[in-house]
């Protein structure tokens, strides 16, 4: 019982974290590892016990949806569509061993990601332009990417967005968080079929992410953003310094 306690209380944070600045992973994953979860299983069971929130933002930012720059919104999702099941393959097919020496590596580029996305996409931005061309391959990349692990990923991509796209990046959270979803989409498709997910974990982090995502929104309207960021970075620059010290001490 504490166990599920624990996990629930973890979904909580997780759906918190997620509402407010990302990263929700950082809890929801170390959380079913110590609760016994092998590692593979663990990060399988947190992207589907994670996926229903995905889903709920990517309908509330529905009227935002369109093109990026010139590439339309179809095939942005047919490719990534295909990379989340690349990934998500990859990850099943990963030995237990190796995922637990590659973890920390994978929370570190999320963490990067969270600390340093988005100022340095914009700096980019204002010295580089891709071509439409470049953007197909990169999104298929990221999808891999959001099917293996995920982490920041939908940051990565507006950083990449932006060296196409003249708009802010507020305005490109809609197709964000639809691409998002849409690699998760085949990764929980693939690890359901495969039977790969510990269901009671996944449905009491499940339940606990969709109440923190209620309470994050809520907390995120009264709380200055300077203070959730930094909450949230020290939260998992910690998460991620466990990690390499449990891989490698």
């Amino acid at each position: 019982m504490d166990g599920f306690l624990g996990l629930a209380g973890a979904g909580l944070a997780a759906g918190a974290m997620n509402a407010l600045a990302g990263g929700g992973s950082f809890v929801s994953l170390p959380a079913l590892i110590a609760a016994g979860v092998p590692s593979v299983q663990a990060n399988v069971t947190s992207t589907v016990a994670l996926f229903p929130g995905g889903l709920t933002s990517a309908w509330a930012y529905r009227e935002g949806l369109g093109p990026v720059g010139p590439v339309s919104l179809r095939p942005l999702m047919v490719v990534t569509l295909l990379g989340g099941m690349a990934g998500a393959g990859l990850l099943l097919v990963t030995p237990a061993v190796t995922f637990d020496r590659v973890l920390p590596w994978l929370l570190l580029v999320a963490f990067l990601a969270l600390a340093f996305g988005r100022s340095l996409g914009e700096r980019l931005r204002r010295r580089w332009r891709i071509r439409p061309a470049l953007v197909l391959p990169v999104q298929f990349a990221l999808g891999i990417y959001g099917g293996y692990f995920g982490g920041a990923v939908g940051i990565m991509m507006m950083a990449v967005w932006g060296l196409l796209d003249g708009r802010d990046f507020k305005s490109l959270n809609a197709p964000r968080t639809l691409l998002v979803s849409t690699a998760n989409l085949m990764a929980v498709a693939i690890f359901a079929f495969a039977h790969a997910v510990r269901w009671p974990e996944a449905l009491v982090v499940l339940a606990g992410a969709a109440a923190g995502g209620y309470g994050g929104a809520q907390l995120g309207r009264r709380t200055p953003a300077r203070i959730i960021r930094a909450v949230t970075l020290l939260v998992t620059a910690g998460i991620t310094a466990a990690f390499f010290f449990r891989a490698y001490r």
